[in-house]
């Protein structure tokens, strides 16, 4: 008989183990310009570089972008922050305070598509390189740049890191219990939920452009694409005629429960399973009521619809609790998920970067660093049939000084070592 089974591309392939496949990536061919720092604009271009671009980060010779000391546990070493947010780049050095190191960045623009950069709010242009300039350079040039608050706004000439965000976004508004304080999500959504946010805008120009002929200005506040991910706040107010509320744990609309993260058997800070039952219909909840031995409830007027679960949720997270209680977070997780009721548990970083399968899957993956050795990290969460980029650990500083400047420029060793004497590399 015929297999009728779906399955994906990537499961009839010749191999088990996807994180090491290497196709030529969906951007091979596209060169990005990174003058980023910190998270939110590193986090953008590293995008890129997992989607195959190749990504040239400029930084100031001496010490580097800030995020390479920036939590650092070995003086000299970069740090892991640094790491994380710089995989697959290669590194020149340049120093734009002077004549000759901004002479570099100018050839590099000349022979590139996209230029990031996320500094304080007018650096760039006091260096030189805004947009109209870089734009008179490569009318083709697709140019990015990250910001704390619209530049036109009240805010733009203010400073801003991810929980600036986060706060002035409306994140914090709605996260923790209800009458405590407000808390900053555990999630940097301020700053690399920003640089997804640029990517994709990147990669609507670079498609444009192939019409157009023309690169064009693209511009992203945090504060905004926080606001963007808390759109579903704003079904709240609306449904509610106030602003989103915090409400711990449960729905931010409000209308439903079970919504909670259940205690399991352990006792441990994470041996939690949160269960949520849709507020669609009752599907779930009966179901829920059946496995763990309550169906007499089935029905019941109290629980009969999402709003009464909502009203009498103090007596559904008791009754569900004490029959979590009685097992570890897995063992619920997987119980609940085969009866059909939407269930997880709380998984710390050491069990999921541990998980035999998201390493096979390529969702951690392990690089060797020049100076650190071995070191664990997040892969690229999008798989794609025809692009598979492997992924490669952190340049030092200025690591690919000769082959960019001698390669791509066509600089000669007694320039580089000119330049270097010069101190503008």
């Amino acid at each position: 008989m015929p297999d009728d089974t779906v399955r994906t591309p990537f499961e009839n392939s010749p191999s088990p183990d996807r994180a090491e496949e290497a196709r030529p990536g969906a951007l091979h061919g596209v060169r990005v310009v990174d003058l980023t720092q910190f998270e939110a604009g590193t986090s953008c271009t590293q995008t890129l570089a997992w989607l195959g671009a190749e990504v040239i980060k400029v930084e100031e010779p001496t010490t580097g972008e800030q995020g390479r000391s920036a939590s650092t546990d070995r003086p000299g070493a970069d740090s892991y922050y640094f790491m994380l947010l710089n995989a697959n780049k290669q590194s020149v050095t340049a120093n734009l305070k002077s004549e000759k190191g901004r002479g570099l960045l100018r050839a590099l623009i000349e022979k590139s598509d996209v230029f990031v950069e996320n500094f304080a709010p007018g650096v760039i242009e006091r260096l030189g390189f805004g947009y109209e300039t870089v734009c008179h350079i490569n009318p083709r040039i697709v140019y990015a740049q990250i910001k704390g608050f619209a530049p036109d706004g009240p805010y733009g000439k203010f400073l801003a890191f991810d929980m600036i965000a986060q706060a002035t976004g409306g994140a914090m508004a709605i996260t923790g219990e209800p009458d405590g304080r407000p808390l900053k999500p555990g999630l940097t959504i301020g700053d690399t939920g920003t640089g997804l946010h640029c990517a994709i805008g990147i990669l609507a120009a670079l498609y444009q452009r192939q019409f157009t002929g023309r690169g064009q200005y693209i511009e992203v506040a945090m504060q905004e694409a926080v606001i963007n991910y808390a759109r579903i706040s704003y079904a709240s107010q609306a449904l509610w005629g106030k602003p989103a509320p915090r409400v711990g744990n449960q729905s931010i609309l409000g209308t439903n429960s079970p919504s909670e993260s259940y205690p399991c058997k352990g006792g441990g800070p994470n041996d939690y399973c949160y269960i949520y039952t849709s507020r669609a219909t009752s599907q779930h909840w009966d179901r829920l009521l059946k496995f763990i031995g309550r169906e007499e409830l089935v029905g019941d007027s109290r629980f009969a619809t999402a709003q009464m679960r909502f009203e009498h949720r103090d007596e559904v997270d008791v009754m569900v609790s004490n029959w979590t209680r009685k097992f570890d977070k897995h063992t619920v997780m997987k119980m609940l998920g085969e009866a059909g009721v939407p269930a997880g548990a709380v998984f710390d970083t050491q069990e999921l970067s541990s998980d035999p399968h998201l390493r096979r899957r390529g969702a951690f993956v392990t690089v060797k660093h020049p100076v650190r050795g071995d070191f664990t990290m997040p892969g690229w969460p999008v798989h794609m049939s025809d692009s598979k980029v492997p992924i490669e650990a952190a340049p030092l500083l200025g690591a690919h000084n000769r082959e960019i400047y001698g390669g791509l420029l066509g600089l000669t060793p007694d320039e580089l070592t000119a330049l270097r004497d010069a101190k503008a590399i």
